[in-house]
């Protein structure tokens, strides 16, 4: 098994306000475990974030799509740490996605470690 760590971003996140962005995918045969999720609002008022992770893994527990934080408030040129003190699994196809009250006013950093 190899565990690579890796961060991903994405810039002036979402596309359009109320409608979830996805930030990360996890890739076929690979575990993620989820280390921190920052989110930087860039806008020159506050603006609220939520964070979805939508699972569709078939195993014998039933998998939903559910809402890590919702309409969390970020104030203008501030960022929040999110998802640092415990750990998320990430599994194959399972997605982490991102929406914000203003379209493209959050940026996202988002530090894993994959496990293949």
């Amino acid at each position: 098994m190899a565990n690579t760590f890796k961060v991903k971003t994405n810039a002036a996140m979402p596309a359009s306000a109320g409608t979830f962005l996805t930030l990360y995918t996890g890739p076929s045969s690979t575990s993620t475990i989820v280390i921190g999720l920052t989110l930087c609002n860039v806008h020159t008022t506050a603006v609220t974030a939520s964070v979805k992770l939508v699972s569709n893994t078939s195993d014998t527990e039933t998998n939903e799509d559910v809402l890590l934080v919702k309409d969390v408030d970020i104030p203008a040129k501030s960022s929040l740490e999110l998802l640092s003190g415990g750990k998320y699994v990430i599994q194959a196809t399972d997605v982490l996605q991102i929406d914000c009250s203003v379209a493209a006013k959050i940026d996202a950093t988002l530090s894993i470690l994959e496990i293949t």
